[in-house]
């Protein structure tokens, strides 16, 4: 299976840069897209079905914000949109789609960097986000596959300028911290496992100076699965030659007996 996970920063200003070419071309069975920042309803026939693929989306409340989308090429058991209780995903961050093998989440994490009180709802969302996860493990007995635009930066060796951002929300000793404590459950950083030692691999770019021509980037977007699912990681890679938004995809292949 191929899966593929992208925040393409506005979904129907990156139809008109290729998205359809793309899923095209890599044929994803399942393809997780990130802040999409429109209402299914607003999108044209040919947008929300593409040809092979049935889609779902959760959209936020507020207007042009947030919002994420799945296409799958194969049928869920059930699409769940936010988290089933707890919290209030009125921001459209978050859609999990059930398949036989795993569960499937796409997840826009939020955004600490516009002021504290955005990096405590951050905070907040990784420690529910990771409790719910605990849960569904304990309860559903499935592997989860946990995919998006997590907004942080974990090592020194996911961004360019490391020095520079040590005090920049997405590289935030407490945003890191999280991630330790993720990493201590059993999730696996598919890419990383795969490529420990690989660097200036990034999937996000600013639009300032000139970024991603002079790969000042960071790596804040995974695919992260639940440790009885590495037996099955096949391939995990950044697709940074991908153009259309200021991240760029990132794949994993998974292979599970027939």
């Amino acid at each position: 299976m191929k899966l593929i996970s992208w925040n393409v920063n506005g979904f129907r200003a990156v139809i008109n840069k290729g998205f359809l070419e793309f899923v095209a071309e890599y044929q994803p069975d399942v393809l997780g897209i990130q802040e999409t920042k429109v209402r299914e309803e607003q999108l044209s026939d040919e947008q929300r079905h593409i040809p092979g693929y049935e889609s779902y989306f959760h959209s936020a409340k507020r207007l042009g914000y947030s919002g994420v989308g799945v296409y799958s090429k194969i049928r869920p058991l059930q699409t769940v949109s936010g988290f089933t209780q707890g919290w209030n995903d009125d921001e459209g961050r978050v859609i999990m789609l059930e398949f036989d093998k795993f569960l499937f989440f796409n997840i826009y994490f939020p955004n600490g960097q516009k002021d504290d009180i955005r990096l405590k709802y951050k905070l907040d969302f990784y420690d529910f986000a990771l409790e719910y996860f605990e849960e569904l493990r304990k309860n559903n007995g499935k592997g989860l596959v946990i995919c998006g635009d997590y907004n942080t930066a974990h090592h020194p060796i996911d961004l360019a300028r490391p020095r520079e951002n040590e005090n920049t929300s997405g590289f935030l000793p407490v945003e890191r911290a999280w991630m330790d404590k993720f990493e201590t459950k059993g999730y696996v950083d598919t890419f990383r496992y795969l490529h420990p030692d690989e660097k200036d691999r990034y999937s996000w770019w600013s639009y300032r100076a000139r970024a991603r021509v002079n790969n000042v980037g960071w790596r804040i977007d995974y695919f992260y699965v639940s440790p009885d699912l590495l037996p099955f990681v096949r391939k995990a890679d950044i697709l940074d030659h991908v153009e259309g938004s200021d991240h760029c995809p990132v794949l994993l292949e998974l292979e599970f007996d027939k």
